[in-house]
């Protein structure tokens, strides 16, 4: 029986990362359609996919005759229709928190740092791969302080962002600190991120969603 669910991604988008989490930890099976950001100037840019997505951004979600992007609605829709295991607390001060989290990286880190943004800096301003390196962990480093400060001074913080259990921020910050990482940024000073990232690290529903382990990567 194939799979209803259809998710249109790019192996190291951050943000179709964050939705083969949250698709994996509810146990769902899905295709996935490889979208390439870079080859013949971005297939995200084609007539078909920019119908689906006139963002032209990854990802696109596709279940039946419904059309989802923005990967933190997508992966609230998933919550919704699919409810357990939840992604977001019972409690609404519980869901603020873990939201507050999530958007620390989804609103404030990633998107300074997505590709078209790489690519506009370099064709506007001429910046070449070390300066695109200094941005980006300019942006990370303000957001990472300020998220090491949240979880390391909170008493809801678990094994996970919230409690003991893997949720919505978590499959937030694990594609950022593999961003991070590719970035060549030093982590010292984010002990309980890294601590954090680690134990998502040895879910299956992470490791199986990692870029390298998708259809598409190279």
């Amino acid at each position: 029986m194939s799979a209803s669910l259809i998710l249109y991604s790019y192996w190291r988008s951050s943000a179709a990362f964050r939705v083969r989490i949250a698709l994996n930890l509810k146990g769902l099976r899905y295709e996935t359609r490889p979208v390439h950001l870079v080859r013949d100037g971005g297939e995200q840019h084609s007539p078909d996919y920019v119908a689906l997505n006139p963002l032209q951004l990854i990802p696109t979600l596709v279940d039946g005759d419904r059309v989802m992007t923005q990967s933190m609605a997508i992966a609230e829709y998933l919550d919704e229709i699919h409810p357990q295991p939840a992604l977001l607390p019972t409690d609404a001060g519980g869901r603020a928190r873990v939201r507050a989290l999530a958007q620390i990286v989804g609103c404030d880190i990633h998107p300074l740092g997505n590709l078209r943004v790489l690519q506009r800096i370099g064709s506007q301003f001429n910046a070449d791969d070390e300066q695109k390196g200094i941005w980006m962990r300019h942006w990370i480093t303000m957001g990472f302080h300020a998220l090491e400060t949240m979880l390391a001074s909170s008493k809801e913080t678990g094994r996970y962002c919230h409690g003991d259990t893997p949720g919505l921020a978590d499959l937030c910050l694990v594609p950022q600190v593999y961003n991070a990482r590719r970035w060549r940024m030093a982590l010292d000073d984010y002990p309980t991120i890294v601590r954090i990232d680690a134990a998502c690290a040895e879910l299956d529903a992470v490791t199986a969603a990692m870029p390298e382990q998708q259809p598409d990567a190279p």
